[in-house]
């Protein structure tokens, strides 16, 4: 028989650098590269988790911008999302009874109706627009945050479910959904206990939500669960590190390192 027609479709299809940043899109992209990539990962997770632990906020934000130019956004999502899962769960654990559901369970249902849109255009978006714009977000917030600026004005029903769905769409695309729903919740008239719960809360159930979508869209779903495998341990360590230093310091000082922290990773991001 002559050659196969050029035309077979069983011939491999070529790499898209936009689709298929990785050509081994179901292998694990950090034990891939032991000396590159997993390298950079570890240093980053350890830090975040330092983070979260010190400053008790921020090793999402931390990890997205950084993930997302190791890897790409298609695979940060599913990694990072992986590592929050464990955390939240366990901060749930201690704050479930001071939630207030009647509060978090429309925000959080809003939310994830709107993660579909969110996957879309993670799916959509060409990866270095993607990365800029991750990084942008965590610029901004920090800004924000390091300013002291709260939203004070009122809190109807269509604005609520409006920064749902803005936090859904944002945790989808980008892992980072936190910047409009922590300042709306840091703006409500509740003791700083029911907050925390209450942000806690809202944080496990669309987290898992979007654990469970996630997976089930994207095509890195076994190596983005590998990769954070990998990290968990390190990301744990680095939290439980990183508590312990929190009782040795001001609130004003952690917090502005992780300002710190935070403000370099979105520019790592915008530059990489």
């Amino acid at each position: 028989m002559g050659p196969a027609n050029s035309g077979d479709s069983r011939r491999p299809r070529p790499a898209d650098p936009i689709q298929d940043p990785i050509p081994d899109m179901y292998g694990s992209q950090l034990l891939a590269d032991p000396g590159g990539i997993l390298i950079f990962a570890v240093l980053t997770a350890f830090v975040a988790g330092l983070m979260r632990g010190f400053a008790g906020f921020g090793s999402a934000m931390l990890m997205a911008p950084i993930f997302a130019v190791l890897m790409s956004p298609a695979h940060m999502v599913p990694i990072v999302v992986s590592l929050e899962l464990p955390m939240g769960a366990m901060l749930f654990l201690g704050a479930r009874r001071q939630v207030e559901w009647r509060y978090v369970v429309p925000l959080s249902g809003i939310a994830m109706l709107a993660m579909p849109l969110g996957i879309w255009l993670l799916v959509s978006v060409e990866t270095d627009v993607m990365t800029k714009a991750i990084s942008t977000v965590v610029l901004v917030f920090v800004g924000v945050l390091a300013l002291g600026w709260r939203y004070r004005g009122p809190r109807p029903l269509p604005l609520t479910l409006g920064i749902g769905a803005l936090s859904g769409a944002m945790m989808a695309t980008s892992s980072v959904g936190g910047p409009p729903v922590l300042l709306y919740m840091l703006a409500a008239e509740h003791p700083a206990r029911k907050i925390r719960a209450n942000i806690v809360g809202y944080f496990f159930l669309t987290t898992f939500m979007l654990f469970a979508l996630v997976l089930a869209a994207s095509p890195t779903a076994v190596a983005a669960v590998v990769d954070a495998a990998v990290l968990l341990p390190v990301i744990l360590l680095g939290s439980w590190l990183g508590s312990r230093l929190a009782g040795k310091a001001a609130d004003r000082l952690y917090r502005r390192i992780a300002y710190v922290f935070l403000t370099g990773a979105a520019i790592f991001g915008l530059l990489g």
